[in-house]
C-alpha cells in the first residue's frame, strides 16, 4: 500500500526553529520530526513513501534521499499551502488505489498499523484515526459526527462539538478521495479541507470505521517538541 506524508508546511508556529529549515526537519530527541512519521508508515507495511513538500522542499529532498528504511520514496510539490485536501490532491497521480495518510507532523508513539488492519474488515472502505479529546480541544480541531449508528463526517473547529471523538493525523482513504478533494470548496480562510472531503465520501455511501492508536503528539508550538520527545524516550 502507498502511504502518502504531508509535509510542506513551514510550522510558523515554531518560531525561529523554521526560519532556516522546513517543519518536517526540526529535531525531536535526536531525529528529524518526519522520520517519526515515515517510520510509522512503514512499520505499518507502507511500500511506497509518497512524501508531499513545499517550504524549503531541498532540504527535505537532501536528508531523506530516494529511501527510508528501504522503502522507495517519491516526492510530489504543493506549490501552495492551501490545507490538507489540497495537499492530498497534489498526490493524485503518484498513488495507485486504497492508501494509508499520516500527517507529518504528528508522533504515533506505538504506530499505525491499527489503522491498517481496520480497513481490511469485510465491508469498510476507509479508517480515521481518533482519540478523546475534552471538549474545549475538539473546538479547535475535527470532530467525528455520527449519524443512525454510522460516521457521517467530519466537522472542523465547531463552536458546539457533536462529540469528544477527534481526528488523530492519521486516515486509511480510498482512491475516490482524490476525486472528492477536487470537488471540496475552499473555507473562509482559503484552504480545502480533507475533513469535507470524507463527508462528501461518507454521504455517497462509502464506509468509514474508527480506530483509537494509543498516545501521539501533534507538534505546532515548541512545547509540542519536548512533550513527544519525552514520549518517544519513554519519559513521563
Amino acid at each position: 500500500m502507498d502511504a502518502v506524508i504531508p509535509a510542506a508546511g513551514r510550522g510558523s508556529r515554531l518560531g525561529a526553529l523554521t526560519d532556516d529549515r522546513p517543519k518536517g526537519l526540526v529535531d525531536v530527541g535526536g531525529r528529524p520530526l518526519l522520520a517519526y512519521a515515515l517510520d510509522a508508515a512503514v512499520e505499518a507495511g507502507a511500500d511506497r513513501l509518497v512524501v508531499i513538500v513545499g517550504y524549503e522542499a531541498a532540504a527535505i529532498v537532501e536528508w531523506f534521499g530516494d529511501t527510508f528504511s528501504g522503502v522507495p520514496i517519491t516526492y510530489v510539490h504543493q506549490r501552495e499551502q492551501l490545507g490538507l485536501g489540497h495537499a492530498v490532491l497534489q498526490a493524485r497521480h503518484a498513488v495507485d488505489g486504497t492508501f494509508l495518510l499520516v500527517n507529518g507532523d504528528n508522533v504515533f508513539v506505538d504506530g499505525v498499523t491499527l489503522a491498517l488492519e481496520a480497513v481490511r474488515a469485510e465491508g469498510v472502505d476507509g479508517v480515521l484515526g481518533v482519540e478523546e479529546a475534552p471538549r474545549e480541544v475538539a473546538r479547535t480541531t475535527g470532530v467525528i459526527e455520527t449519524e443512525a449508528g454510522g460516521i457521517s463526517g467530519i466537522v472542523e473547529k465547531p463552536d458546539d462539538p457533536p462529540s469528544q471523538l477527534v481526528t488523530t493525523g492519521c486516515y486509511v482513504l480510498p482512491a475516490e478521495t482524490f476525486h472528492a478533494c477536487a470537488l471540496v470548496q475552499p473555507s473562509a480562510e482559503g484552504e480545502y479541507q480533507l475533513s469535507e472531503a470524507v463527508g462528501l465520501l461518507c454521504r455517497a455511501g462509502f464506509d468509514f470505521e474508527t480506530v483509537e492508536l494509543g498516545p501521539r503528539v501533534n507538534v505546532n508550538e515548541p512545547g509540542d517538541i519536548e512533550q513527544a520527545a519525552k514520549l518517544v524516550c519513554g519519559i513521563g
